[in-house]
């Protein structure tokens, strides 16, 4: 009847995390879902949501204190369950934390697969349930899902894709367009052998999985779109050309924080880490490519709204999520019905992971 709440592995290289705050208190009664605490690492800052429904009867891992993950920080039980019980097992979790003697949960399993002479890179995590796959936008990587990967996984094989040009795949776009990066995704799911799959995309990747479902609407469950381009004709240009064009930290970092509703995920590693991408051979040439299939002067070039009605009359369920505080993509650019989120930015699946995996998890509309 006890639930241990452990500190998460968001991202391959995680080991340790910082609890730098609670949101609630022991005694209070939390759902799935809900906000529990506040974690620090070294790549970025994220809230850990609840695994499950219950009582926070007691609290491990104070607040300041780090832990490696794996790491048990708190304990969720029923009302009913017995002092005693809930005693020693925060005992023996203390005793692990400072023994150093944590078990450290497996991350995603990595691999490629060839795709039209390009390697695609990818993370799996999960091992039964729906197939989902994960895409990332403009200038991300697989690791962009870490906090939704994760929660996902609990009840799906959930696989982060890295499209051509992007992450650990073959720094190559060929063309740059849309139905380029479309056939990525669908030759992924061919590779890896996948029937059918749930696809999600943010931003670009929002267009690029709206152009595959389309496509090859038998191949798709559902889709979910999390603040996709191709809709509307607003954007935030100066931002995809700032951020293909820095070279350093003090030019990059501005642009990073037009991404997120407040300045605490934009880490410095999190800046080196995209600096580090960018500086790849291939990489200008990838962003410099992608920027014209994105961008008509300062409007967007791309319309996805027809593909999108070829996916509604093909009867894939469809689901929209939209940060109200985005400064890229304007959340009213879609007709659609449309989750909005508030205090979420354009990476909202960042910010408000919660609210994403329940769009993902939601039937059709």
């Amino acid at each position: 009847m006890i639930h241990r709440v452990t500190m998460p592995k968001w991202g391959l290289s995680m080991e340790r995390g910082r609890v730098t705050g609670w949101f609630v208190a022991e005694g209070d009664e939390v759902e799935a879902g809900d906000d529990l605490a506040d974690i620090d690492t070294d790549k970025i800052n994220g809230t850990l949501e609840s695994p499950a429904a219950g009582v926070l009867r007691r609290v491990i891992a104070t607040a300041g204190e780090e832990v490696p993950v794996g790491g048990t920080i708190a304990l969720l039980a029923p009302a009913g369950t017995q002092d005693a019980e809930l005693d020693e097992a925060a005992r023996q979790a203390r005793a692990e934390i400072d023994a150093g003697a944590v078990e450290t949960p497996e991350g995603p399993v990595t691999g490629t697969v060839e795709v039209d002479g390009r390697s695609l890179a990818y993370a799996t995590l999960g091992t039964e349930g729906e197939v989902v796959v994960l895409v990332h936008g403009y200038g991300g990587d697989k690791n962009s899902w870490l906090f939704v990967q994760e929660a996902l996984a609990r009840t799906n094989v959930v696989h982060a894709l890295d499209l051509p040009g992007h992450g650990e795949s073959t720094k190559d776009v060929g063309d740059g367009s849309l139905g380029t990066l479309a056939d990525a995704v669908l030759g992924f799911l061919a590779a890896r052998g996948i029937e059918r799959a749930h696809l999600v995309g943010h931003s670009l990747g929002g267009a690029v999985v709206t152009a595959a479902a389309a496509k090859a609407p038998h191949k798709v469950t559902a889709l979910t779109l999390v603040a996709p381009a191709g809709f509307g004709t607003a954007v935030n240009a100066a931002y995809l050309r700032g951020f293909a064009a820095a070279t350093s930290r003090r030019e990059l970092k501005p642009h990073l924080g037009a991404l997120f509703a407040s300045p605490e995920p934009v880490t410095r590693q999190l800046t080196d880490d995209l600096l580090k991408y960018k500086r790849l051979d291939g990489v200008g040439k990838v962003l410099t490519t992608l920027l014209d299939t994105l961008l008509d002067g300062e409007k967007q070039r791309i319309d996805a709204a027809p593909l999108l009605s070829e996916v509604d009359e093909a009867g894939v369920p469809v689901h929209v999520v939209w940060g109200r505080a985005d400064a890229v993509l304007p959340p009213e650019n879609v007709s659609l019905e449309v989750r909005y989120v508030d205090d979420a930015g354009h990476m909202v699946h960042l910010e408000a992971p919660g609210a994403v995996v329940a769009a993902i998890t939601a039937g059709g509309r």
